[in-house]
C-alpha cells in the first residue's frame, strides 16, 4: 500500500491578497455597472465580447457591501422625502381661520349669515340652483342697510339687512 499523501495547506498571505483582489473586482463591477447605462444608450448594439466572470456570493440572496449601502441610501432618501411632503401639507392645513362680524345700529350680522342670506337670495330670488353658485362677492354697506352682491361675476343686485 502506498503511503497517504500530505495536504499542502494554503500560506495566509495569499488569502489577504485575494481578499484586496476580490474589493478591487467588485469596485470595477459596481464602476461598470453605472457606466454600462450610458454605453447602451449611445451604442446598444456594441458590447463588449470578453467580459470578466460575474463572481458568485457564498450566500444566494445576499448582495454586496457596496450594493447593500447604495440601497440603504436610496430607501432613506425616500423616507426623507415622505416625510418633508407630509410637513408641507400640515402646514398648508393649519391657515388661520376669520371670522367677520359687522355691527351698526343695534344690530350684528356675521359673515356667515350674509353668505347665507346672499345664497337664499341666488336660490329663491334669481331661481338658480344651489351647486352652480361658485362665487359669492359682497359689499355691506351699514348706512344704508345694504348688502351689495356680484354671484358667478355676472349677477349683480342687492338686498336689505
Amino acid at each position: 500500500m502506498a503511503a497517504p499523501k500530505k495536504k499542502v495547506e494554503p500560506a495566509v498571505e495569499p488569502a489577504v491578497k485575494t481578499e484586496t483582489v476580490a474589493k478591487a473586482e467588485t469596485v470595477a463591477k459596481t464602476e461598470k455597472a453605472e457606466a454600462a447605462p450610458k454605453a447602451e444608450t449611445a451604442a446598444p448594439a456594441e458590447q463588449p465580447a470578453a467580459e470578466a466572470p460575474k463572481k458568485e456570493h457564498k450566500r444566494p440572496g445576499r448582495k454586496p457591501k457596496a450594493e447593500k449601502a447604495a440601497d440603504v441610501k436610496a430607501e432613506a432618501a425616500k423616507k426623507i422625502a415622505e416625510k418633508k411632503a407630509t410637513v408641507r401639507k400640515t402646514t398648508k392645513k393649519a391657515d388661520q381661520k376669520a371670522m367677520v362680524h359687522i355691527q351698526f345700529s343695534g344690530k350684528s350680522y356675521s359673515q356667515e349669515e350674509l353668505v347665507k342670506m346672499a345664497q337664499d337670495v341666488w336660490k329663491y330670488d334669481l331661481k338658480q340652483k344651489v351647486r352652480e353658485l361658485a362665487t359669492i362677492d359682497l359689499y355691506v354697506k351699514p348706512e344704508e342697510n345694504m348688502v351689495y352682491y356680484v354671484m358667478n361675476q355676472e349677477f349683480t343686485g342687492s338686498f336689505y339687512i
